[in-house]
Formats: C-alpha cells, structure tokens, sequence
C-alpha cells in the first residue's frame, strides 16, 4: 500500500513538473521574479527633471514662472532622454539631475502631445541607459516596475502587475493615440515620464499618469507602451517631429448591438463610420460600415489597440488590413498617408532665415487648420538666448500674422521676412492652451 501510494506520489510530482515547464514555456516573457538586478540597473538609467515654466493664467496677461518635475529614461549612451510631454509644459530652462547626482542643462529635441511624450538632450557620453523591450509580448498579470522620482523621491523602485493592456482614458485631446498599460504599481506625481520595466530590466512603457480623486496614487497607473514610444522617439530624432500615418477613416467601438446588427460572430473590431475619398481607405477599398479585425496580423479588438497600431507607421508605409463586410472576411493592403493627404515625410523647415533668430517652425496640419485656424505656422521650439527667445516666446505658438501681414505657411512667412524693409518684426498669434492674442516684438539681425 505505501509502495503503491509512492508511486502516485510520484506520477503526480512528474504531471505537475510538466504542466509546470509547459506553462513556463509559454509565458517567459518576464522573468525571474527576482527584481534586484532590474531595479538596479534601471536606477542608473532614470533622471529627475525639473523645468522653469512661464504660465499665464486665464482671463490675464498675468505672468508668473514656475517649476514642473518628474522623470525622464535615458534611451541612449549619447544623452538622449525621453520623457512626457507635460513635464516639460511651457519650459525655458529644463535641468536633469542624473542617479550619480551629476547635474546637466537639457536641449529639448521634439515633443508629440498626441501620446504626451517628448524627447531632451544632454551633453554626455558612456551614459547608463536602459534597451527597449517589446510592449505587444507583454501578458496580464506579468511582474512590472515603476521607476522615477515620486514626491522628488529620487530613484523611487516599485512592484506591480499588467492589470490590463489598450487602456483608453481620455487624458489626451487633439486625435491624442491612448492605448495605456495599466498596471497596480504605486506611481505618484513625480513618476510622470519614468521607467516601466519587465524583470529583465526592459523598458516596456513611459510611466504617465493615475485615475485618482486624491491626486496620489489609488491603484491604477498608466504607461505608454514602449513599441508606441519608440517610434516617436525615432522620428523626433531624425525629423524633429513625429511622422503620423493617417488611413482617411473615422472609427468607432463595436458594442453588442452593432455586432449583432453585422453578424459578427464575436463583439470585437474596429467599426468604419466614414471614408474619406481619395485618403489610403479609399484606395484601398475600403467602405463605410467595414469592420477592421486585423492589422498587419495582429488583432484590433478596439480603436486603442488599432490607433497604437496604426501610429506606429509613417506615411508612406503599406499595411496589411483584414476586415468583414456582409459576414465575409477580406483582405488588403492600404498605403498610409499624412495629415495633407500624401505620402511625403514631414520636416522641420531650418531656414537660415529661421536659425539666425532661433526659432523652428512647421506648417498646420490639415486637423489644426480645421479645429484651430485657417491660417498660420507653428513654433515647434524656441532657442533659449536667441533673439526670438528673448520675447519670452513659446513653443507652440501658432504665427497668424507679420507686420500686420497674414500668414498662410512656413514658405510665405521666410517670403515675407526676406522681403522685409523695416528692422523691426511683429508677430501676432495665439497659444491654443491659453485665451486671447500674443504679441511678440524684435529686431532682425544685421
């Protein structure tokens, strides 16, 4: 009998050894369990932030300075940093405080507010830096840790799980891209622009914001997923500003009532309400009342998840789309677009005209034009010292008109400052986040 029972024993040792491996085998992409080597080296790779901003309140011309913190991840040897884009709100001056306490003044490379993340550049070599995982292998319920600075909490580590994935919140505005990791680590202000990493020490998100009626931290937190942030982030770096794909579509989420009107077999896709005629849909076949289920093999339950996709693409780039119409799966291959409807990459103009004042500058696009204003350009950044920023001038400042001269694009302003015979140049504009009209007044250079 206890021979007998010995035997059991150990067939069923052996079954759950096999289970065990098989289950492993399946989910590793995070492991070990042990956080020490993760914690460690990503703690040399977060930087504290803090930057001077000028802030106007509402209904005056009042003016005061003050100062945002948070964190930043340090993606390469060079000093390159990224970070949220609302750290760095309105910044004149921008300092990073490194985990060996080394201090560095920070140029600001490109911010995108559609996923809140923007890109600093510090004047440093042989940096820690952390490698970025994939964001699309990570499963729920995986071990993951915060990293930043809460509370000014310098090299602050904590512990949590993906509580879900694809979370649309709706923090951002402006056709903002929301599909957050949510995860249960503790992150309070201060965290915004840290490190989300695996057990291996991959970054896996740029921690962002919390849901919370007290403004600390009430068990959710939210992160940008890496895949998304790293293509904004190569884009910053080459372009100066992110290369956004556009299909021409408007979408919306498939409920019970939709699916059961289509037949669809399951409450998931991207439903199509409209097509825009001659965008890369279009071309494609694509019709209003189409169902999006996948892209480029990877399933679109939800508009977060097809909006993260998407984003991840440049204008130009081709994309496999399977979707159902009348109960029947199709495929195609639609060419992405940008915001004016072609193929072309979208660039920073550097005039010289533009350097010698200190000043970058871009077009409007088709959706600023539409929602903001007809007319104009917009400053994407300001050099601290030069001529320009001397005004007090800020990024995002949209230029409508000059020496009292509308202005319709980049191309016409650098006409109309070549030709122009006065010394002196004032720019009329706006700040689409603060009310009223901003003058700015200097002198061209000799």
């Amino acid at each position: 009998m206890i021979k007998e029972n010995q035997e059991i024993a150990l067939a069923v040792a052996e079954r759950e050894m096999v289970l065990s491996d098989r289950f492993s085998q399946s989910y590793r992409s995070s492991y070990p369990t042990d956080f020490i080597h993760a914690a460690e080296m990503s703690r040399k790779a977060v930087v504290f932030i803090k930057s001077d901003a000028n802030n106007y309140k509402s209904f005056s011309d009042d003016q005061w300075l003050h100062s945002n913190s948070g964190s930043g991840v340090i993606v390469s040897s060079d000093g390159y940093i990224v970070t949220n884009n609302h750290v760095l709100d309105g910044a004149k001056k921008i300092e990073v405080t490194l985990n060996d306490n080394r201090v560095f003044i920070a140029d600001i490379v490109g911010a995108d507010p559609s996923t809140d993340l923007a890109l600093l550049k510090i004047s440093s070599l042989d940096l820690d830096y952390l490698i970025f995982g994939n964001s699309d292998s990570l499963q729920i319920g995986e071990w993951v840790m915060a990293v930043g600075n809460p509370f000014r909490l310098q090299s602050t580590v904590t512990a949590g799980i993906v509580s879900a994935k694809a979370r649309n919140i709706n923090l951002l505005t402006n056709h903002g891209i929301e599909s957050f990791i949510q995860t249960d680590a503790a992150v309070n202000p201060g965290n915004s622009g840290g490190a989300l990493i695996n057990t291996r020490g991959d970054l896996v998100g740029i921690c962002t914001a919390i849901l919370s009626h007290s403004g600390r931290y009430e068990g959710f937190s939210f992160a940008v997923p890496s895949n998304l942030a790293k293509k904004v982030i190569n884009d910053l770096k080459e372009f100066g500003v992110v290369q956004r794909g556009w299909l021409g579509i408007e979408i919306e989420n498939i409920d019970n009532k939709t699916a059961k009107e289509l037949g669809l077999s399951e409450v998931s896709g991207v439903f199509i309400s409209s097509v825009s005629k001659g965008g890369g849909a279009s071309d494609a076949g694509l019709k209003s009342s189409d169902v999006i289920i996948q892209v480029n093999n990877i399933k679109t339950p939800g508009t977060a998840e097809f909006m993260e996709l998407v984003g991840q693409y440049r204008p130009g780039d081709v994309i496999d789309i399977e979707y159902v119409r009348g109960n029947k799966k199709s495929f195609t291959k639609a060419t992405l677009r940008n915001q004016i409807n072609s193929t072309d990459l979208v660039g920073i103009r550097d005039d010289v005209i533009f350097k010698n004042i200190g000043i970058e500058l871009r077009d409007l696009d088709t959706y600023e034009k539409a929602v903001l204003v007809p007319n104009g350009v917009m400053v994407v950044s300001v050099k601290n010292g030069s001529i320009v920023g001397n005004t007090r001038m800020e990024p995002g400042y949209i230029i409508t008109r000059i020496n009292n001269r509308e202005v319709q694009s980049v191309a016409s302003l650098k006409k109309m400052m070549e030709e122009n015979k006065r010394k002196t140049i004032i720019l009329e504009g706006f700040y689409a986040k603060y009310p009223g009209e901003y003058p700015y007044t200097f002198d061209m250079p000799e």
